[in-house]
């Protein structure tokens, strides 16, 4: 199994995935492979694994799809297609989970939070205001923000697709500042003390760093919460989710709609909004009890 999954690996760098996809596809794989402990694989493997997954309280739905996303792939690498099992049928909610769903005012606690520490504040303002992914900020360098024109562009390249991000005059005066008063020449903006792209997990914990502070819950605060944030905040003031769709770089518009789905409480109240209140009448509402 190891050389498979070793095979796979390689398979995954020919397609060009990204790191964090990689670790992704592997660590869902591995698991599968824990799972089998050694015995043959087959069809109905799959299916007890599938069953593990739905019933050891772990894992949503969504993420359980996912690993078998995974897993699919490595199969079909590996010639085993017919061991493949179908995802969890899942109806798709007309908003997002109150759990998830950041709002302008929590951000703005997460910025006031930051104060004192500049690069963080600043970081987060990248995020909210250009909605890039976090395997993006590595392009925010020294040399693209040394254009003679009056408006900056950041060239980022994410799957396979190169795309330019525009720069608000405010975030690029910010951004100009904090170049000059940490006297940075060259490379990327967001870096460790060797001059390196901060990663992934540290730009995790740093945002986790400030939820007790800012009285956020944790989760709601990462890194791709913001890039929804910003599609979100983007649609409310344009409804133009085409041109929303481009600046994201999706290529489908599906994955655009989920961004810009609102809370349940305001879904709720355009629900009210259907039937007018003469109706009904007013009558208290009671619980009804067993």
């Amino acid at each position: 199994m190891e050389k498979n999954i070793a095979g796979f690996e390689e398979e995954l760098r020919r397609q060009e995935k990204s790191e964090f996809t990689i670790d992704k596809y592997l660590r869902d794989v591995r698991t599968f492979a824990a799972f089998l402990g050694g015995e043959p694989l087959s069809k109905e493997k799959t299916l007890d694994f599938k069953k593990h997954l739905m019933e050891c309280g772990e894992f949503t739905d969504s993420s359980v799809n996912s690993i078998l996303s995974s897993v699919r792939a490595f199969l079909k690498f590996i010639g085993r297609s017919d061991c493949n099992v179908k995802n969890i049928r899942i109806q798709e909610l007309p908003f997002n989970p109150e759990e998830k769903n950041l709002t302008r005012e929590e951000f703005d606690r997460l910025l006031a939070a930051a104060e004192g520490n500049r690069r963080l504040r600043l970081m987060l303002l990248v995020f909210f205001a250009t909605g890039i992914r976090v395997s993006e900020l590595k392009y925010f360098t020294v040399e693209s923000f040394r254009s003679k024109l009056d408006s900056v562009r950041v060239c980022v390249r994410c799957k396979k697709k190169n795309r330019r991000v525009l720069i608000a005059d405010g975030l690029k005066r910010e951004i100009l500042a904090y170049i000059r008063d940490n006297g940075l020449t060259s490379g990327p903006i967001f870096c460790t003390r060797n001059g390196k792209p901060l990663d992934r997990s540290n730009i995790w914990k740093q945002m986790k760093n400030l939820c007790e502070k800012a009285r956020v819950t944790a989760s709601k605060v990462f890194p791709h919460n913001l890039r929804k944030l910003f599609a979100r905040t983007f649609y409310e003031r344009t409804h133009d989710i085409v041109q929303l769709a481009c600046i994201l770089g999706h290529s489908s518009i599906n994955t655009t709609k989920i961004y810009v789905k609102t809370t349940e409480e305001e879904v709720r109240a355009r629900v009210e909004m259907v039937l007018d209140r003469r109706y009904f009448e007013k009558r208290k509402i009671t619980t009804l009890s067993a």
